[in-house]
C-alpha cells in the first residue's frame, strides 16, 4: 500500500497518537511505518514499529490489552496519524490506562489557557 498524502521521516516512520474513540482520552503515542499502518488497516488492531527492538509489535498480543481500531485519521501536514480505538484493558506498560497519567504542573483557574504565563509568572513563550 502506498500513502501519498503521508510524510514519513528519514527513518520511514510517522508519529501515531492513539485516542479512545468514545471519550477522546489520549492513550499513548507510538511509531508506525508503512507496513505497520498496512497491518493495522487490514487487521483492525494496532501494529507499531519499536525503535528500540527494531521490530513490529501488535498492541495487546501478549498482554491482552488490545486496541480495536475504529478510525484512522491524519493531520493537515500528513506527518501525524490519529488512531481512534476501543482500548481493551490498559494502554500503558506501567499498568495505567493512559501513558499520560502524570501532570507537569497545575493550570490556574478552570484549566483554560487565559494567559501566556506559567503558574510561577514566567512567560511560556
Amino acid at each position: 500500500m502506498e500513502y501519498p498524502d503521508l510524510t514519513f521521516d528519514e527513518r520511514g516512520l510517522i508519529t501515531a497518537v492513539v485516542q479512545q474513540f468514545d471519550t477522546l482520552e489520549v492513550l499513548m503515542v507510538a511509531w508506525m511505518d508503512a507496513e505497520a499502518l498496512r497491518r493495522t488497516a487490514e487487521s483492525g488492531r494496532t501494529w507499531f514499529w519499536s525503535r528500540s527492538r527494531q521490530a513490529y509489535w501488535n498492541k495487546g498480543e501478549t498482554s491482552g490489552h488490545m486496541q480495536i481500531v475504529k478510525e484512522i485519521r491524519y493531520d493537515c501536514d500528513g506527518d501525524t496519524l490519529l488512531l481512534l480505538v476501543d482500548q481493551v484493558g490498559v494502554a500503558c506498560h506501567t499498568g495505567e490506562r493512559s501513558c499520560f497519567y502524570r501532570a507537569m504542573y497545575p493550570v490556574p483557574g478552570d484549566g483554560a489557557a487565559k494567559t501566556n504565563e506559567s503558574t510561577d509568572g514566567i512567560p511560556l513563550s
